[in-house]
């Protein structure tokens, strides 16, 4: 039978399944492309970009490592080292929310974004005085910090938070700081450091194995005599009362062991160089960035051995400078798992599609109940259909009810496909039609018992 002899419902019914299937199978391919979509975005590693500086330093090149080693890792955190100029200029791009992380010194002017990552090391304060004159062996006129008023400090590096740390030791010291003069050299001028007689003592701040450190020392030794290191008796109290400051301990010889440099431990202060995060970051990439840094810092370390002095900030909530949540959280070992965390979104989705497709399966049933009322018509007019059968009284009349019932089945399982109608309402119109053939069979017979020359069937 060709389409256009179809009956015209049945053809509409049809198109109509047609273009719900096609629609499906586009909402479907959409869901899938969406949901891909939505996957790759959640996987791909999250950029962090970093202030770091100035250019050539030893903290840029730990930060490329790290950002080396990161990429060539395949890791969930990626590092984009922006070089600044130095602290000042890496603080002024995170307190301007340009950059999602910074490298300074801790001692400096943070905003109150600012929560701490990682220590990338301790800085301590050395100060020491010539002895005397080049190759004379005699009494210092400097022996204590008391000693320094009314002299002159040269400090090595031109920042002006190592001014601001020497006054809070000479004050915390009993000593004005007004009445000692500072001179500040760049780390590239240490042979003038060391030439300068105006100069009474000398001041350093960075790690106790730095470079500039040792030859700023080995320099005015050689120029003015050897060392007297000038111990901060009051460290402990500077660091109860300035908290970002920490009590430290140079070592006996730890800066050369003949001679001896010191001959003795002395007490000094500290300050932390640390990596800084806005608090606005997820607790989860942060907690991921500091399992990287803690993870591949003995493998970046075989390039840069600094970085195996990285150490885990201070988690205590009391802390002058406060570990980022995710840091803490991978510190303290509290991380959530992506259950704990999305536990409740999970179960809420769940809930969310199930109430969905409950009232998915409402709409449907209700936007199809026409068509269940034309299976009740359907199975009432087989019904009828049967009881019209019994009054048949020639075989044309019992084909022509046929080829009615033929159409109504063929409507019943339109509806069924579309959906309107459930397998029993189905196995029901079989039933109907089972007895409806039943009918038409003994019906025929007895049409055909009542012709001449054949036997009369007994209707049962």
């Amino acid at each position: 039978m060709s389409e256009q002899s179809e009956n015209p419902g049945t053809t509409r019914r049809r198109l109509r399944r047609r273009n719900s299937s096609l629609l499906i199978l586009a909402t479907g391919m959409l869901l899938f492309g969406l949901a891909a979509g939505a996957l790759f975005y959640g996987l791909r590693p999250a950029t962090l970009s970093i202030a770091v500086g100035p250019t050539g330093s030893e903290d840029v090149k730990l930060i490329q490592g790290f950002a080396q080693a990161f990429t060539h890792d395949g890791s969930a955190v990626r590092l984009k080292p922006l070089t600044t100029q130095g602290s000042a200029e890496s603080i002024a791009l995170f307190t301007a929310n340009k950059v999602d992380l910074a490298v300074v010194r801790g001692d400096l002017d943070l905003p109150a974004s600012a929560e701490s990552v990682a220590i990338l090391r301790k800085n301590v304060v050395v100060l020491w005085a010539p002895s005397g004159g080049k190759g004379k062996r005699r009494s210092a006129k400097i022996k204590g910090i008391d000693d320094l008023a009314g002299h002159k400090v040269g400090v090595v590096g031109s920042t002006q938070a190592n001014v601001t740390l020497l006054r809070v030791i000479l004050t915390e010291s009993g000593v004005n700081p007004d009445k000692v003069a500072v001179g500040q050299f760049k780390t590239s001028q240490i042979a003038d450091l060391a030439r300068d007689p105006s100069l009474d003592a000398y001041m350093t701040v960075g790690p106790l194995d730095s470079k500039i450190t040792s030859d700023a020392i080995t320099a005015t030794a050689a120029a003015r005599g050897e060392p007297v290191f000038l111990p901060i008796d009051v460290s402990e109290a500077i660091a109860q009362k300035h908290p970002r400051y920490e009590s430290e301990e140079i070592a006996g010889s730890i800066f050369s062991s003949s001679p001896a440099r010191p001959e003795d431990k002395v007490e000094t202060v500290g300050v932390n160089h640390l990596i800084i995060a806005q608090h606005r970051l997820d607790d989860a990439t942060v907690g991921a960035l500091d399992r990287q840094l803690f993870t591949l810092r003995l493998q970046v370390a075989r390039d840069l051995p600094a970085a195996s002095k990285i150490e885990k900030p201070d988690t205590d909530k009391d802390a002058a400078l406060p570990a980022h949540q995710g840091a803490a959280a991978y510190i303290d070992g509290t991380e959530r798992t992506f259950l704990e965390k999305y536990s409740d979104y999970i179960w809420g989705g769940i809930l969310l599609i199930s109430g969905l497709g409950s009232a998915g399966a409402w709409l449907r049933h209700y936007m199809k109940r026409e068509e269940r009322e034309h299976y009740i018509t359907h199975r009432d007019n087989l019904l009828t259909l049967i009881s019209r059968v019994r009054g048949a009284e020639t075989t044309e009349e019992l084909a022509a009810m046929q080829s009615d019932a033929d159409a109504l089945l063929r409507e019943a399982l339109d509806c069924y496909d579309d959906g309107a109608i459930e397998e029993g309402d189905l196995s029901v119109i079989g039933l109907t039609l089972e007895q409806f053939h039943h009918a038409v069979t003994d019906r025929r017979a007895a049409i055909n018992g009542d012709r001449p020359g054949l036997p009369r069937m007994r209707a049962g």
